[in-house]
């Protein structure tokens, strides 16, 4: 019996996102027992043992709700970032916040302008809710400020910038972005994205929670799904003006974060040593990769993040299949808007020398 409940009209024009086939699967249908995953961005040496700990300590208190507040958290956040707790907001990763700022703000028919090659559920988000992305190509695969500037109409109500960029690794200049961000008019959000920022070593790399005392039409996104390691608990946080986020949680769930989530986000931070750790040896994998590529001939976009994408040269679907069938998992540029590209994850030493001699034999 077919059903003949309609969904929203705007439903019609949006895919769903497309999942992969697990890793699993993937090991099974190729008869591979060991596929090194450099596809997904993830924190690939894991967490800290702090929070494992922890989380095993947790189990006993299942049956109890969470803090709805985050209140702990929030507390122990706003201490090592140095701001005021009620300029925080936790989320169910950053995806969440990304989410209800948009459903929060922006209208039917306002605007919301972004790269057009950059972290998609920004796109996805604002067409759902029935506001219109405008689109701005990157250039170099960096944000272009001004032609974004340019575009401000009436109608715009939002900004983002991915800083580093999901899936180029790049970032804005500093100094170009506080220019751009005081020439933003006040009443339009400024949504900066910085899930790779503890990753960023770069001079030229804006520390961004400064300026928030100038600009309260600024929201600054960060995770522990990256360099904590913790995507598998989906936890993030926006620091932003009180105002904005007390919007927030009229349109939030009761209990968005669960419990679990919040103890480990509270360990990591104290943990302050594994994340040192983790930046030195994505450091290393960094300048060993490119080094390597240098003197193979590839060039890539300069990367502030824990990936890189790569300029093969050749079809990157095709390059992709070949190194899956030797045991080497990466993400084609075709489906991130660079289809002689590859994205790959820096990953530990020797999943980085596999990786390259690999290459060296396709």
């Amino acid at each position: 019996m077919a059903v003949k409940v309609k969904s929203r009209e705007i439903l019609q024009h949006i895919a769903a996102y497309p999942l992969g086939k697990s890793l699993q699967d993937i090991q099974s249908e190729l008869g591979i027992v060991n596929i090194r995953n450099m596809s997904e961005i993830e924190n690939v040496f894991g967490c800290s043992p702090s929070v494992k700990k922890q989380l095993m300590q947790r189990l006993d208190h299942l049956f109890t709700y969470p803090d709805g507040s985050a209140r702990a958290l929030s507390t122990k956040l706003a201490d090592f970032l140095g701001v005021a707790q009620n300029q925080l907001f936790i989320g169910n990763g950053s995806d969440e916040i990304i989410r209800l700022l948009i459903l929060a703000f922006l209208n039917t028919e306002e605007e919301a302008i972004m790269a057009d090659i950059t972290f998609p559920r920004y796109k996805t988000n604002v067409s759902i809710e029935g506001g219109k992305p405008v689109i701005v190509p990157l250039k170099d695969g960096v944000h272009d400020l001004t032609a974004m500037l340019a575009t401000i109409t009436e109608q715009t109500k939002m900004i983002f910038v991915c800083n580093p960029n999901n899936p180029t690794g790049t970032i804005v200049n500093k100094g170009e972005l506080i220019s751009f961000i005081e020439k933003v008019p006040e009443h339009i959000l400024i949504v900066l994205d910085e899930a790779y920022y503890e990753y960023a070593t770069s001079e030229e790399y804006l520390q961004s929670i400064p300026i928030l005392e100038k600009h309260a039409n600024l929201v600054i996104l960060r995770t522990f799904s990256k360099v904590y390691g913790l995507a598998g608990l989906r936890i993030g946080y926006g620091i932003m003006d009180p105002t904005i986020s007390a919007e927030l949680n009229k349109v939030k769930e009761v209990f968005n974060v669960n419990q679990l989530a919040q103890a480990a986000a509270m360990e990591a931070i104290m943990d302050q040593d594994f994340r040192r750790v983790c930046i030195l040896r994505n450091e290393e994998g960094r300048v060993y990769l490119e080094s390597e590529l240098d003197e193979l001939g590839y060039t890539y976009f300069p990367t502030q993040a824990n990936f890189m994408m790569i300029h093969i040269g050749k079809d990157g679907n095709e390059i992709t299949q070949k190194l899956l069938t030797k045991g080497i998992m990466v993400k084609s540029g075709a489906v991130l808007g660079y289809p002689n590209s590859i994205r790959v994850t820096i990953c530990s030493m020797e999943d980085n020398r596999y990786f390259i001699e690999t290459l060296k034999k396709l």
